[in-house]
């Protein structure tokens, strides 16, 4: 196509057919693909375009002429201006049709496969307040703070009263906070200025013990009138054990810094998956849906088909939360990680669960699964659950020189899974099935647990 069909500030009559990984509804005017917000397949209407590239443009739904039957209400009154989720106009059993869709999409598009048994994606029961972590942005207003999530694609904070799918506990502790920290001359951190002291509050919930940890994200130690903003929150929300502060000195728009330290109480959370504890400090990796987490790891568990027998080796794997679910099915599960915090914390919630069946490495999978072979061991079964990047490729390549009988990848990204299976399926496996779970209701994001099984023919 050499010139779009349409220029900027044109007013157009489409039809939506699709949606894109990030919800955007998809139109197409002479095949020439528009992007229009909060538009669903089916719908008609009438766009202006606001921007037009050589293959793609984006457009503003300005009048909607027919509305599809699975178009709903948002209840959050800033969900048209926040950033954070992205499909509330749409059904819940709509949102887990698109998100199977998203998963097929990918695979086909991305990965080649075809014919795949990819079964109706894993919802809740109540698709609301969920989150058990919220990190929440803290900007400076005219008279007072403002807190709250970016609106998409901006570093504008949308001041928000409360966030319908994080836990009620947190929308508590940010109004306290944002009152407090402006009534005792606690300033936000302005990031074009590199000046300001609180830069972000990051809290965790327990849904097992019910335990609040509160975390205090401050551009240097200091932290003005900090036992008065302590004594706030803890009246507020009397379930917090731990106050944290964490310093982040730099210009950057990574949330933690490295120096950590309790300002009071304790310094971890307790949780538990199905009867297994976890001790959880500031900065762990533990996954946000508390509820939908117990499901994935199940999925994973009877993708694995452990009898007692089996060597595991679980690749990414953080604090031990997926090891220690394994272990309790496997002969031994052998955790490897990056991050030496992490290791520490898995060793720790393996021996808070008297696991002795775990063991965990500080590396990257990619070394040591290679030099774990060279000493003469084999895994039945190796697990995956890597960030959004995927799989490092020097990894798949590690897996297939092991050839474990199955592989169990958990997902967080169709689009980068979909990548690696291929590698994977080129590689003499084959993907037997995939089950996507919602982690994330009410947003685009889906995970996905995958059986990859050795060919033997």
């Amino acid at each position: 196509m050499s010139k779009p069909p349409v220029t900027k500030n044109d007013h157009v009559h489409v039809t939506f057919e699709d949606l894109t990984h990030d919800g955007a509804g998809v139109a197409k005017i002479d095949g020439y693909p528009v992007f229009v917000k909060q538009a669903l397949p089916g719908e008609t209407g009438q766009v202006k375009i606001i921007h037009t590239k050589k293959n793609f443009g984006f457009g503003k739904l300005m009048e909607l002429e027919q509305a599809s039957p699975e178009r709903v209400e948002p209840p959050c009154p800033v969900y048209h201006r926040c950033g954070g989720c992205q499909l509330q106009h749409l059904s819940y059993e709509g949102q887990l049709d698109a998100k199977k869709k998203q998963v097929a999409d990918a695979f086909e598009r991305i990965g080649g496969l075809e014919n795949v048994t990819i079964h109706d994606t894993l919802g809740m029961k109540d698709p609301w307040r969920y989150r058990n972590k919220s990190q929440i942005p803290v900007g400076q207003g005219d008279e007072q703070l403002v807190t709250g999530f970016f609106a998409e694609r901006s570093n504008t904070i949308v001041d928000t009263e409360e966030c319908l799918i994080q836990h009620p506990d947190a929308d508590r502790i940010m109004q306290v906070v944002k009152t407090k920290a402006a009534e005792l001359g606690i300033r936000a951190y302005d990031s074009e200025r590199h000046r300001g002291t609180l830069r972000h509050v990051v809290i965790r919930h327990s849904k097992t013990t019910d335990q609040v940890m509160v975390v205090l994200v401050t551009k240097q130690d200091q932290l003005p009138n900090k036992k008065h903003l302590v004594d706030a929150i803890r009246e507020a929300v009397p379930n917090t054990v731990s106050i944290m502060q964490n310093v982040n000195p730099k210009r950057t728009n990574v949330i933690f810094g490295d120096k950590t330290t309790t300002v009071w109480g304790q310094d971890t959370i307790y949780d538990e998956i199905d009867g297994i504890r976890f001790a959880i400090s500031a900065r762990s990796f533990y996954q946000v849906n508390p509820v939908q987490t117990y499901v994935l790891y199940k999925q994973a568990l009877a993708y694995a088909g452990l009898t007692g027998s089996e060597t595991v080796i679980d690749a990414y794997c953080g604090i031990g939360t997926i090891s220690l679910f394994l272990a309790a099915q496997a002969k031994h599960v052998y955790g490897v990680e990056v991050v030496p915090e992490a290791v520490d914390d898995a060793k720790k919630n393996a021996k808070l669960n008297d696991i002795t069946n775990a063991s965990f490495y500080v590396g990257e999978a990619e070394s040591v699964i290679p030099w774990w072979k060279a000493q003469g061991m084999q895994a039945d079964v190796i697990v995956v659950d890597p960030p959004r990047k995927g799989c490092d490729e020097a990894l798949l390549h590690a897996m297939l020189q092991m050839q474990p009988e199955k592989i169990v990848y958990v997902s967080c990204n169709p689009a980068t899974l979909a990548r690696d299976l291929k590698h994977l399926t080129d590689g003499g496996y084959r993907l037997h099935e995939a089950q996507p779970v919602d982690m994330f209701p009410q947003t685009t994001h889906v995970e996905c647990v995958s059986q990859i099984v050795l060919k033997n023919d």
